[in-house]
């Protein structure tokens, strides 16, 4: 059955997805803010961020152009909860013919440089990923001594995990970091389904993920492509929190691409009510996740 409240978050613009997809899609600090606006506007209750490069469009890391989006966003809304992504930085591309070499495409760096962001704005939430897979022609690495650091790092920073699950191996890693004491519940964790040599996006799937995951948790899934609302409605009915966004699908149905996040927002909340759930809103959210009061990412002084 459907939460009485059920967290959205809008993924407005990830680090895979291109505009040769859809030209709609947010590269800039500017354009990523307005659509962050756009979908709380809608009702999502958190946004989750990564910055590209503004000329290349390409994922980026640059602490300048955190601080320039989450400034953006914070002068116009303060409810919104911010989740800053931290998977930038884990990607290796092996070299044809001498894998030891990382090839162009390659991110791969040390744990601190991938967190050095959310150090100095202290968002509400930042992902944690612990998936090691292929993407593409990428190796995803997320080694577990160094999701440790970073799960250190965070947490004195006094910023809330996001744990992404890409599938079953990552659940057996969360348990191992939650009896080494690395991660704590209670837990927010976020499943991630339909990434190709992932999880599968079906019924099935989600259901087991759920099924093993520890009792003081508050939970999350979603479906990437033409998953993204079947799974949307699929967490709902299990009881779990949703999310949506040009991150996960550029499309608003089947052969149609969306105009912006908050068309994506507008018809994932009317699911979510037509399911028999209703909305949280951020001060909802914060007593659901037990978050600090809202002081909102604060950029340095």
């Amino acid at each position: 059955m459907p939460r009485s409240k059920t967290i959205l978050t809008a993924a407005v613009t990830g680090n895979l997805t291109q505009r040769s997809q859809n030209p709609n899609l947010p590269i800039t600090p500017e354009e990523i803010a307005r659509a962050a606006l756009g979908a709380a506007a809608e009702g999502a209750t958190i946004v989750h961020l990564h910055v590209r490069d503004p000329r290349s469009g390409t994922g980026s890391m640059r602490l300048d152009l955190y601080e320039e989006l989450v400034g953006r966003i914070r002068d116009e809304n303060r409810d919104v909860l911010i989740n800053l992504t931290t998977g930038e930085g884990g990607r290796f591309v092996p070299t044809p013919g001498d894998p030891q070499r990382a090839a162009p495409g390659s991110t791969l760096c040390a744990p601190e440089l991938r967190v050095a962001h959310v150090e100095a704005l202290r968002p509400d939430i930042c992902t944690l990923d612990l998936n090691t897979m292929w993407s593409g022609r990428a190796s995803v690495i997320n080694a577990p001594d160094n999701v440790r650091i970073m799960a250190r790092r965070i947490y004195a920073s006094g910023v809330t995990p996001e744990i992404e699950i890409f599938d079953s191996g990552d659940l057996h890693l969360m348990h191992h970091l939650i009896d080494s004491g690395d991660l704590r519940l209670p837990l927010m964790i976020q499943l991630v389904l339909g990434v190709r040599f992932g999880a599968m996006a079906t019924p099935q799937t989600m259901a087991y993920l759920v099924s093993m995951l520890p009792d003081d948790v508050v939970w999350a899934a979603f479906g990437v492509g033409r998953a993204a609302f079947p799974m949307l409605a699929q967490s709902v009915l299990l009881g779990g929190h949703v999310r949506i966004g040009m991150e996960d699908t550029v499309h608003i149905a089947k052969g149609e691409l969306c105009r912006d996040n908050a068309q994506l927002v507008a018809k994932a909340v009317a699911l979510v009510r037509d399911l028999g759930g209703d909305i949280a809103s951020p001060e909802d959210a914060r007593a659901i996740l037990k978050l600090r009061d809202p002081a909102g990412a604060r950029l340095p002084a």
